[in-house]
């Protein structure tokens, strides 16, 4: 009897544990973090040599090397500084156009044998037509084309960088990408950027299914309702009241690929970067450890598109049916009923606008 309860309990310590490191995994590992918005954002000026070193002491060894025109002479000092520090150069903010700069660039990697993702961005104002759309499409394709041709032969990919405009847009990155794929450019993916996507973090885990295939980066920030609007845009991880929730989409949709944190403002890069790992290492505790479900906390959730029996819904993969999601109560329900305890709150349907009487409260649990 004292053997089979000892048996019991040790299995049960070992199913803990297993779940413990299950959720705290390789994925969001300061092994797997990329820094990013740490050079122009940094208020202690530092030179390669010490943004080196801050990173060997943060233990990440991953950059994304963001710069501006008085960093270009020391764009070699800082690839042999990383390559001294044992530190990654996984991407390199790239310009818009094979400028200058651009040539320099790719001169760098190719002198250094290093294969860094180069991050494109764009604008633009939202088309008002079926033509103007493919029109606009076409004209990415071909700026995007010269820069993914030049850094094909380097082993680089190019990622499109979601900065806003129409170009920020997720749906047409992939117009670009499928545009450019019929011509044979295969090296053209997605960095998404949460700091440029408050408008859509209620469709996180469809837009998510959607880029997955051609994703290459992924930089988290602390996400709140409506943050860009009301001084918020950029919380440090932990902060946001999606940010659980955002870990868990980003964790069960398979993807494996770097995280970046980041600096972004003008406080010293070192703190920033801390405070967001240290918010991330708290988020990434067991759930409900330490997780406060107060009777004022609306728990958000981010639920995927499928429907959780398909064959009752052939065309949910249709374009028309593209934003609509399925089943959303009851996987909003399967997933808290694990909690213990429960949230008092949990979010409504995404864009539900509800009547004036319930505009203070949300829904029940």
């Amino acid at each position: 009897m004292i053997r089979s309860f000892s048996t019991r309990a040790v299995l049960l310590v070992l199913i803990v544990a297993y779940s413990s490191a299950a959720w705290a995994d390789d994925l969001f590992a300061r092994e797997n973090l990329v820094a990013w918005c740490i050079v122009p954002f940094d208020a202690k000026k530092r030179g390669s040599q010490e943004r080196a070193e801050m990173l060997q002491r943060l233990k990440i060894r991953r950059l994304a090397y963001d710069w501006r025109a008085e960093h270009v002479p020391q764009f070699e000092q800082e690839v042999e500084a990383m390559a001294r520090a044992g530190i990654e150069f996984t991407a390199w903010w790239f310009p818009t156009s094979l400028d200058a700069d651009a040539q320099h660039i790719l001169k760098v990697i190719a002198k250094y044998k290093i294969t860094p993702q180069l991050w494109v961005m764009g604008g633009g104002e939202a088309t008002n037509s079926d033509a103007e759309q493919v029109q606009r499409v076409e004209a990415e394709a071909a700026r995007i084309r010269t820069i993914a041709e030049a850094a094909a032969p380097l082993g680089c990919k190019v990622a499109l960088y979601n900065h806003g405009g129409w170009f920020g847009k997720p749906e047409n990155q992939l117009a670009i990408i499928e545009r450019l794929q019929r011509d044979g450019i295969t090296n053209v993916g997605i960095v998404f950027n949460l700091h440029h996507s408050h408008d859509l973090i209620e469709r996180f885990a469809v837009l998510l299914a959607r880029m997955k295939p051609h994703l290459l980066a992924l930089n988290l920030n602390g996400m709140t309702r409506g943050g860009d609007k009301k001084g918020a845009k950029l919380l440090p991880i932990g902060q946001g009241e999606y940010d659980r929730e955002i870990l868990r989409v980003i964790r069960e949709s398979g993807w494996t690929g770097p995280i970046g944190v980041l600096n972004h403002t003008d406080l010293d890069a070192e703190e920033r970067l801390r405070e967001n790992i240290e918010g991330l290492e708290r988020l990434l505790q067991p759930p409900n450890a330490g997780h406060d479900h107060g009777m004022t906390r609306v728990e958000p959730f981010i639920a995927d598109q499928r429907p959780l029996d398909p064959a009752q819904w052939p065309h949910w993969q249709a374009p028309v049916n593209r934003d609509r999601l399925y089943d959303f109560y009851t996987k909003q329900a399967r997933r808290f009923m694990k909690d213990q305890p429960r949230p008092a709150l949990v979010a409504q349907y995404p864009g539900r606008r509800p009547h004036d009487s319930e505009r203070s409260r949300s829904e029940a649990w």
